[in-house]
């Protein structure tokens, strides 16, 4: 008796010491764990809805690479980016979230996967890390189909998520699966059409791929938004719970220093320009109106925090502490 009483004393001020610790860190307390990309995965709760970071990596890049990717004014860009980044380098970053809605593990996007390694394609690393297996997901949304939101979907020619159902949009599944678009595209769209073709094969083949058309519910509490512009058919996804709102907007927004800024800014990767800014600008908009927090592939991990509208021309970007 004497030595449980003893343990039982021991676990207390443990499990006190440690409650502290927590209180003192707010990126504990958050729920963000690891220090390095293969170990990074952030959670919070939308409502009674969990939605998970999973990084997927991060890479560093010269600026002045950077600035000539973007589309708009050279100069204003140029300084931006100098001003954020005065040493010349930034990070760059790729996120998928995994929702567990309470009856379904639905996963957003999938990272690059093993042609990402070693700087990249770690989803599947940071999703067992959180506790859950690739077999268990239910369902898998793309917001479009690059090849860094695609990747990690096969490895060597077999399914990841033996048994998930793979979502996507009608007007993106209709461009990029129709190989008689490639002699039209781009130069630089002929490594998407590679990637479609090599990973969304295996699910067309298991008849574990559909499509839905734009603006869709695609399970309670998710349901998707279109917001064409970066490819044809890129959407968003809304997570919805007890009044909570958690918009995942994928490539919405490529460099936060800038377009944030001037959302009238894109990027060369984006399919039609026009229609990629008035997309950003009106979910940016929305955003900051409804005070929603937003989730992006390619926000500093964990990619989550809120938009203000700073002036009638730009907007700012509040990382979720």
């Amino acid at each position: 008796m004497e030595r449980s009483g003893m343990t039982l004393c021991f676990l207390t001020a443990f499990l006190m010491l440690s409650l502290l610790l927590v209180n003192m860190n707010p990126a504990l307390a958050a729920g963000e764990e690891g220090a390095t990309s293969e170990g990074k995965r952030g959670r919070i709760m939308i409502g009674e809805i969990e939605v998970i970071t999973l990084s997927d990596g991060i890479n560093r890049r010269d600026v002045s690479v950077q600035a000539q990717l973007l589309q708009g004014d050279q100069e204003k860009i140029a300084a931006q980016l100098a001003e954020v980044y005065p040493e010349g380098e930034m990070e760059t970053t790729v996120n998928a979230f995994l929702i567990n809605t309470g009856s379904k593990l639905v996963l957003i996007d999938s990272g690059n996967g093993a042609k990402g390694k070693p700087l990249m394609g770690h989803v599947v690393d940071n999703l067992r890390a959180a506790g859950y297996q690739p077999e268990e997901i239910d369902e898998i949304y793309l917001t479009h189909m690059h090849p860094d939101h695609i990747g990690g979907l096969v490895v060597d020619g077999k399914r990841v998520f033996a048994n998930a159902m793979l979502y996507a949009d009608k007007s993106e599944a209709d461009y990029w699966l129709n190989l008689g678009n490639l002699s039209a595209a781009a130069a630089t769209q002929e490594r998407t059409f590679k990637a479609v073709q090599e990973n969304l094969t295996p699910y067309l083949s298991a008849g574990r791929f559909n499509i839905f058309d734009g603006d869709t519910q695609l399970t309670p509490g998710i349901r998707a938004k279109e917001l064409f512009g970066h490819t044809m058919g890129h959407v968003a996804y809304f997570v919805e719970s007890k009044g909570e709102k958690l918009i995942l907007w994928g490539d919405i927004v490529h460099v936060a220093a800038v377009q944030f800024e001037n959302p009238a800014v894109t990027i060369v990767y984006d399919s039609d320009q026009p229609n990629a800014a008035k997309a950003r600008r009106k979910i940016l908009s929305e955003a900051a109106k409804d005070n929603a927090l937003v989730g992006g592939a390619h926000l500093a991990f964990p990619g989550i925090g809120h938009v203000q509208e700073e002036s009638a021309d730009g907007f700012k970007f509040v990382p979720l502490d």
